[in-house]
């Protein structure tokens, strides 16, 4: 199959099963690369964690924060609701802003995050990033403003409603009667900026190669696996991640590498048009065109 046949059958299976899809393959070493709608700016969700572990590693490094620094986090002081980590905590705790970092990126933990960027605000978070020189990424909000959608005023049993509204309230211009998923308001980045982010930690240049290091081990640790680490994982490549959901958002960025060196930086994010919250078949969707997009690139190249 040719690549212009590849990229129409993949852009029909996505919206059979439900899904705007925009990705993005790249080869790390050549910069070859095959996508689709790869510039299109969509609401960044949890992906936003990457850059704010980004910017704490390199406080660390600068000697600006100590990761042994202890924070107290109060239950009801941090708010962020979430199905683990923190948020699920009954009693206060002290946590080293080095296991913050593991928590935030690893488990997706919104309450660790928040503590960070109550050290490191979103707004020097991006400034990070344009020193870097990356500019495709914007960092506006904080994750607990990010989780204050309408899924959290619904009750489970109107769930439904919250993610219809996210579904049919949107402009062309990629406005939103949701703040979260305004892309004029929300923190946003397009399937190319996540794999320049990806990148410019793999191959670094800009970024100092002890912080570089750092993000990349927490991805190799991102303990959420279900979505293209189906596809990406085996004995003989170590995948590397974060994804990131909200509402009808799924989202997933990582790293592939092989035995035989070569090494692929891959974003996928998608809006469901389905109003469910749990589509297994829209999670191996996403992996398998990533997959289909991968596995066209090698050939070609």
């Amino acid at each position: 199959m040719n690549t212009e046949a590849l990229l129409r059958d993949l852009r029909r299976q996505l919206h059979d099963g439900g899904l705007r899809g925009c990705l993005l393959v790249r080869d790390l070493h050549t910069g070859d690369e095959l996508g689709i709608d790869p510039d299109t700016q969509l609401p960044a969700a949890s992906l936003v964690k990457v850059p704010l572990a980004l910017a704490t590693a390199e406080r660390i490094r600068r000697g600006e924060l100590d990761g042994a620094t202890t924070l107290d986090v109060q239950p009801g002081r941090i708010t962020t609701p979430g199905p683990t980590g923190l948020s699920r905590f009954r009693h206060p705790a002290r946590i080293a802003i080095d296991d913050l970092l593991y928590l935030s990126t690893c488990i997706s933990d919104g309450t660790a995050a928040d503590a960070l960027f109550g050290l490191t605000p979103p707004s020097q978070v991006a400034d990070t990033l344009h020193e870097f020189g990356l500019h495709g990424i914007t960092v506006r909000h904080t994750t607990r403003e990010l989780s204050d959608t309408p899924a959290e005023r619904f009750d489970a049993a109107q769930a439904h409603l919250a993610l219809a509204l996210a579904i049919d309230s949107g402009t062309s211009g990629r406005g939103h009667r949701v703040p979260q998923l305004d892309a004029t308001r929300a923190s946003t980045g397009s399937a190319r900026a996540w794999v320049d982010l990806l990148q410019a930690l793999w191959i670094p240049s800009a970024i100092h190669p002890d912080v570089a290091e750092r993000v990349r081990g927490l991805m190799a640790h991102n303990l959420l696996r279900h979505r293209l680490a189906p596809d990406f994982s085996s004995d003989a490549t170590t995948w590397s991640s974060k994804t990131g959901t909200l509402l009808n958002l799924r989202h997933e960025i990582g790293v592939v590498e092989h035995s035989d060196g070569q090494a692929f930086a891959i974003a996928v994010l998608t809006e469901s048009l389905v109003p469910a919250t749990t589509q297994p078949g829209a999670e191996a969707l996403m992996s398998q065109a990533a997959r289909r997009l991968r596995d066209h690139l090698r050939q070609l190249y």
